[in-house]
């Protein structure tokens, strides 16, 4: 399942830009503009991080912050254009894992709310002593412990799509043939076993979520090849 993003901004151009950013991202996006809406959802337990507009018209946003903090702990990215230095404390002091001001670029909140999921998967018990780390930590990959994760949700693999991933992910961007994945992931040449590649590499870029296909790229009439950059 992919991650989910809960936006609550009351202004609807900023709202969409920021879901299309996101799900561009790979991620599930919610949006509302509604300050009580967005208690309920966070209530529905289906969140797993939420950018926060404070000034909202019906709900104060600091409200909407210690809801999010008392139910469960949900990470948070805080959107405002309070830029005055006691409100960022303020925010930070109510539980806030980030801080935004607007105004804003829609890339900039996607990669803090990169970093903070990255953050709460550490938290949350993920060592990553032995993990390769993909795409600003969207992708990680334990050899170790044949595990991966994609947006801080464990991957359950086939050995085929493990040896897949693990494959591409070796040399991220150097582009693989069919016939060089056999090899990789059978560990010799079997015939026709090429030309099920494909329904594999299907099989594991729908297990990633709805940015499979931007991690496992398809290059017309080579092959594929991984889409994220190693993180140094």
């Amino acid at each position: 399942m992919a991650t989910t993003v809960l936006v609550v901004e009351d202004e609807k151009e900023i709202r969409e830009l920021l879901r299309r950013y996101m799900e561009r991202a790979g991620y599930a996006v919610v949006s509302t503009g509604s300050g009580a809406e967005a208690i309920r959802l966070l209530g529905d337990r289906g969140v797993d991080i939420a950018v926060l507009d404070l000034g909202l018209p019906d709900v104060d946003g600091s409200d909407v912050l210690r809801e999010a903090r008392e139910r469960g702990g949900t990470p948070v990215v805080v959107l405002t254009a309070r830029d005055a230095v006691e409100d960022r404390i303020r925010g930070l002091r109510l539980g806030a894992d980030d801080y935004v001001t607007k105004p804003f670029s829609p890339t900039e909140v996607v990669l803090r709310v990169q970093a903070v999921l990255s953050r709460a998967r550490h938290e949350s018990g993920w060592s990553d002593a032995s993990a390769t780390s993909y795409g600003h930590g969207r992708l990680l990959i334990d050899e170790d412990r044949h595990e991966a994760q994609m947006d801080g949700t464990k991957v359950e693999l086939t050995p085929t799509e493990w040896g897949l991933l693990t494959a591409l992910a070796s040399v991220p961007g150097r582009v693989y043939s069919r016939y060089e994945l056999v090899n990789r992931v059978r560990g010799y040449e079997f015939s026709g076993y090429e030309r099920t590649i494909d329904s594999h590499v299907k099989n594991l870029r729908h297990k990633l979520g709805p940015a499979g296909t931007q991690v496992v790229e398809t290059v017309m009439g080579v092959g594929y090849r991984l889409g994220l950059r190693r993180d140094t």
